[in-house]
This record gives C-alpha cells, structure tokens and sequence, in this order.
C-alpha cells in the first residue's frame, strides 16, 4: 500500500469513527467513563487504570466513586479499603486518590503543571516529567503496583512508550466528538501517539514503524509519520488505529 493509500484509510477511518456511537458499553473504552465525568483528575485515573481486559477495566471503573477527590482522606482510605484492580490492591487505589486529592486542594489543576514545562521547548515529555515528578513528591508512599501506576519519571532519553499518559494528553488536548479537549494551552501538533499493541503492530504492517522494539522510539517514529499526513494533529489518527488493530480489519 503506497503512503498516499495510508493517508487517505486513515483520513476516511479517523472521520468514520468521530462519533459518540464508537464508544459505548457494546464497544467500550475507558474514554466512556471519563466522558461521563469531564473532568481532568478522574479522567488521569481513567487513563491510569487503562490496561488489561476492557471489560474488566469499565466494570472497575464504574465501581469508583469520583466524588472521592473532593473528600477528607480518612473518608478515601475507608471507601476504597476493599477495591483492588490487577496489579493495584487497595493501598494502591488510596494511595493514587490521596495523591490526587493533595493536588487538586494544593494547585487547582493538572494542566497548571503540564504547562509551563511543556511550553518552554514544546515537548510533552517535558510536561509529564514535571507531572509526573510532583505526583510522586506529593505522596511519600511507594509500591510496585503504585508505581506502575504512575509509571517512572521520564528521563531524557525514555525506553518506556508512556502509552497511557499519552493517551491522556490526547484526551485533554484534542477536541471532537471522542476527545474532551479541557486543556487550552497545548498544541495538537506537539501531542504524542499513546502507542499500544495494536497501534503497534498495524504501524508495521502498514510500514509506519520500522523499528522492532515496543519502545519510544517506535512512539517517535509512528508519531514523525503521522505528522507526514496532518502536520497540525497527527494524534488524530490514534483511535482510527487502535479500532482497526483491535478489530483485525488489516492485520
């Protein structure tokens, strides 16, 4: 298939799929219960719990109760005490609440801190780091299922490919009828592909991704070849590509 032919599936799939009807209990996403509830901190913990069966990530979705940001601690660790999802137990869960909860009192929003890291050199990775590193400086508790959670700190030269943080960052970024678009201050252009198995897999099948390793590189490079095709929002193309790997159309 010649890149001209990519460009234009991707162009008619990525307009296809703009619809509400996408995302539904029959065809599930964690993007359904972020929707739900708009909002930058339980979309995070949308995105953060996004792994594994997606069945049983909606149903553990479903079961948290957001409101839980705004509230004491004593009342987080007393609701969340039984939930467990996965990798996290409920130490976990709490942990990941509290966290929030400091924040959200202390700062006010998520994108107060993306921000200013993000715009001194337009790198998103520079945003997460400084995201990232607070979430960690804020709450002293540590555990492997916590920290898989929240994933590293990103360094200079990342391995991981930051799947679910870049899938976030989509989320608040990108406005449409999938996209929530709460953050104003990013640019489309700059945005990452939250690259993942399926993404993956059809980027080398259709000759997107010429790298072996499920790695940042290969996010760099799925990402470099999509701003081939919309220079000002090649992250568009992410939904379009994860429906068509997930649903075998062309693998």
């Amino acid at each position: 298939m010649t890149f001209e032919a990519i460009a234009k599936l991707l162009n008619e799939e990525a307009h296809k799929r703009n619809h509400r009807d996408e995302i539904s209990i029959n065809r599930p996403d964690p993007l359904l219960i972020a929707s739900r509830y708009n909002d930058e901190f339980s979309a995070l913990i949308c995105a953060l719990f996004a792994y594994g069966n997606v069945s049983a990530m909606i149903q553990f979705l479903e079961s948290l109760d957001f409101s839980l940001l705004d509230a004491d601690e004593n009342s987080i660790a007393q609701t969340l005490e039984n939930h467990y999802y996965r990798f996290q137990n409920a130490q976990d869960i709490q942990a990941l609440f509290i966290t929030l909860s400091r924040l959200k009192k202390d700062r006010g929003s998520l994108e107060s801190i993306f921000f200013p890291a993000y715009q001194k050199q337009s790198n998103v990775m520079d945003g997460l780091r400084a995201l990232i590193a607070l979430l960690y400086d804020i709450n002293p508790y540590r555990s492997r299922g916590y920290q898989f959670l929240l994933g590293t700190i990103p360094s200079t030269n990342p391995h991981s490919p930051y799947k679910r943080w870049h899938m976030y960052l989509r989320w608040m970024v990108r406005r449409d009828h999938l996209d929530l678009g709460l953050w104003h201050g990013v640019d489309t252009k700059d945005l990452l592909v939250p690259l993942d198995t399926h993404t993956f897999a059809l980027g080398k099948k259709l000759g997107l991704i010429q790298r072996k390793s499920y790695d940042f590189k290969a996010v760099l490079e799925l990402s470099h070849a999509l701003q081939k095709i919309d220079p000002s929002d090649p992250v568009k193309y992410d939904f379009a590509l994860y429906r068509l790997g997930q649903e075998k159309i062309l693998l």
